[in-house]
């Protein structure tokens, strides 16, 4: 197989001669590996950030073409079930004409000058709905690219003009002399051809695959558990690691007798690392029996000890007073002194756990080099092999990743810390290397080991004059930031302001003529992070729900009301007005227990509404049917958009109706499904997408459909009822018998 691989001296020339072009590479007989990577964009979170589609290129390892005709797609980004392998190889593969049914995907090393995410700056990483947007024009150009060299090679070999072949499902053919080779047979020698710098790109109306129904590349593997997962990982020699974490945040190892679990049989090792006590054995069981036998003294001296009512009771009395001004627009104050009425509304948001079906872990295994090999559902692949490299006290060189499928992450395998890995790692030094470790969080270390969906208090004031227009608006927020402190800071924060925070409120697209949206960073001691669409999780229902409150209010209609002040969203009131034709909210009828509501928010560059239709019968709710209509852009693969919709809702309604991470004196009181309650089968609604047909480069709906949820039921238990409820979990427990 031959590999291709530019040399940075390659990189400043144009156009790379043909002894350049394999002066990098890697030599082994039949086949092509190109692919294309863009200088680091400016870092946005938004998919609308710069242009891509005409950043200089230069060759990587992006596609392989092997001699069996299998062409194998290196995926840069983490899949945790959200199917970008399948979206990214689906654009790769029609520009490269590939047979659909020969094409593989293999994850890509942790390498940033290569496999950089274009859209968080130079770093290999997976999140804020990004892997298709960052990745569209990269991997069509890689596509088209192949593909010019594979039609080169075979006009050389027939000597015939490259204008006269044609390309089609993985074979090169020459209609006049009716020749024809699969790819297979011409990648040894595509791989000696120059690589075209700025090759052409397909018309729409050529696209194969992109837009079409493909069927899921991981499907098949995952459903005959022949995929390997994290948790599968077994190298020669293995040993399990389980830890014993502070009960705490904030505490630390005092003294650690470790007498009785030395004693239980498989037992191996004890050692103390940063984060705990870890105990080594022969397999999880043994590990976890052993930890139990642990007694360990902690320091608590600077541990987290309020309860989560207390944080929450601090966070009313820190609202009161002005914050710091994310944005500001008119005089809010004096519009609602001579307003016709004013609204006031309190919104409040628990801690809320990732709980992904596959707990974190992480298998890290030492070579004779003295290099090491980690084997994990690897989300920001560069700050995880910078900090494994750091606890070792290697270079990063020395690391290296090795990326698994992933059973979920919602954010929470992608900390700035990456603090399991460095856990990991921070076992296999103690140890001395003499064994691969694979540490494994069980699920109540997972539920209680932090770094949550931060709690958020939202107040809010509007006013309306004598038509039901709003006249002003102020909105004040208090909730512990994610990047302050972080390595992301500097990127996401500025003037005290954590755009992440305050993401899809301070920048509503609500046409308000004065309005003012104010912050406050807590300072609380529970770790957080990004949780499946981050500060849009909250933002999204104190707008949409106060937006449907004023419309209310004004004696509106809340989809007219809605549109009335979106003039200048066109994309986001197309999908309101697409979500309630198919809905049919023309023709709803409220109260009685029955009940439409409808909200829409933007959120990563995409647009997703969502008109809810529910059921209340005194306090129980039955979420019958969610219609929801997407404007992502381009639908790279429609099947995959439907289902993480479908995806979102089941994630997101456990959040809705019931969830929620509640400290006692500092300690997590949910520790498993028993308290922590994920959505079952039997309470998915219906859901039904429409997805808005568009020319506009792509977006991501990883996380887009999560936001829209909670506003759209909120929105219908008050079509229902008459009883609006504001904060999450909804508390059924008030609502009164209709």
């Amino acid at each position: 197989m031959l590999k291709v691989r530019q040399t940075k001296s390659e990189a400043a020339a144009p156009r790379p001669s043909r002894r350049a072009f394999l002066g990098g590479a890697g030599v082994a007989a039949g086949a092509l590996v190109i692919g294309f990577t863009l200088d680091p964009a400016k870092p946005v979170r938004a998919a609308a950030g710069p242009d891509l589609s005409s950043a200089p290129a230069q060759p990587n390892a992006f596609v392989r073409i092997a001699a069996d005709d299998t062409v194998t797609v290196l995926i840069k980004h983490l899949d945790m079930g959200q199917g970008n392998t399948t979206g990214l190889a689906t654009i790769l593969a029609d520009e490269l004409d590939a047979d659909w049914s020969r094409v593989r995907v293999a994850f890509a090393p942790a390498d940033a000058k290569l496999y950089n995410n274009l859209l968080m700056g130079p770093i290999q990483g997976t999140g804020g709905s990004t892997a298709v947007a960052n990745s569209w024009f990269q991997l069509r150009k890689a596509g088209a690219a192949a593909r010019a060299m594979l039609v080169t090679a075979a006009a050389e070999k027939w000597s015939v003009p490259a204008s006269e072949i044609t390309v089609s499902n993985g074979t090169v053919s020459h209609l006049a002399s009716k020749r024809e080779e699969r790819f297979g047979a011409l990648a040894e020698a595509a791989a000696a051809v120059p690589v075209p710098q700025q090759p052409k790109l397909k018309d729409p109306s050529q696209w194969v695959h992109i837009g079409k129904k493909r069927p899921r590349l991981d499907s098949a593997a995952k459903t005959d558990g022949t995929a390997i997962y994290s948790m599968d990982i077994r190298r020669p020699g293995q040993v399990t690691a389980v830890v014993a974490h502070a009960p705490r945040f904030g505490g630390i190892v005092s003294k650690v007798d470790d007498k009785a679990a030395r004693a239980v049989p498989g037992v191996i090792d004890v050692v103390t690392i940063p984060t705990g006590v870890a105990v080594l054995a022969k397999d999880t069981w043994s590990a976890m029996k052993g930890r139990d036998a642990l007694s360990v003294t902690w320091d608590e001296s600077a541990a987290e000890k309020r309860s989560s009512d207390t944080i929450l009771a601090e966070y009313r009395e820190t609202a009161k007073r002005p914050g710091i001004v994310a944005s500001e627009k008119g005089d809010p104050a004096a519009a609602l002194a001579g307003s016709a009425k004013v609204i006031e509304a309190e919104f409040t948001f628990p801690y809320l756990a990732h709980a992904a079906m596959e707990p974190l872990n992480a298998t890290i295994e030492r070579a004779s080099d003295g290099s090491y090999d980690i084997y994990a559902g690897l989300q920001f692949q560069t700050i995880e092999q910078a900090v494994a490299a750091a606890t070792l006290g290697v270079t990063a060189e020395k690391v290296r990743l090795h990326t698994q499928w992933a059973g979920g992450s919602f954010g929470r395998r992608a900390t700035p810390t990456a603090d399991y890995i460095a856990e990991a790692a921070s076992i296999m030094k103690a140890t001395g290397g003499k064994a691969p470790v694979h540490l494994v969080w069980t699920r109540e270390d997972d539920m209680a080991g932090g770094y949550y969906r931060p709690m958020v208090l939202h107040t809010l004031k509007a006013g309306i004059d004598a038509k039901g227009a709003v006249t002003g608006w102020q909105h004040r927020m208090v909730g512990k930031s994610i990047m302050i402190g972080s390595p992301f800071e500097a990127m996401l924060v500025k003037n005290g302001v954590d755009s992440t925070t305050v993401e899809g409120a301070s920048d509503t697209p609500y046409a308000i003529p004065a309005y003012r949206f104010e912050v406050h960073n807590a300072r609380e001691g529970v770790p957080v992070l990004w949780w499946r669409s981050v500060g849009h999780t909250h933002t999204a229902q104190a707008m949409e729900v106060f937006i449907d409150e004023l419309a209310h209010a004004a004696g509106a209609d809340p989809l007219a009301y809605r549109l009335g002040m979106l003039g200048g969203a066109p994309r986001l009131s197309a999908v309101l007005k697409l979500a309630a034709e198919k809905a049919d909210w023309a023709k709803r009828s409220s109260g009685k227990g029955q009940g439409l509501g409808i909200s829409a928010h933007e959120s990563f560059g995409s647009y997703v509404a969502m008109v809810a239709d529910i059921t209340a019968d005194g306090s129980h709710v039955k979420v019958n049917r969610i219609v929801a209509a997407v404007d992502v852009g381009i639908a790279v693969n429609p099947d995959v958009i439907r289902a993480q919709v479908e995806g979102s809702v089941g994630f997101a309604l456990s959040s809705v109706l019931r969830n929620r991470i509640t400290l006692t004196d500092g300690v997590v009181q949910e520790k498993n499904f028993d308290a922590y309650e994920p959505t079952r089968m039997s309470e998915m609604p219906v859901v039904e997408v429409h997805i808005v047909a568009s020319d506009v480069a792509p977006t991501g709906i990883g996380e887009p459909g999560v936001p829209v949820i909670a506003p759209a039921i909120s929105n219908a238990i008050f079509a229902a009822t008459g009883q609006r409820l504001r904060s999450l979990p909804l508390d059924l427990s008030g609502l009164k018998g209709v």
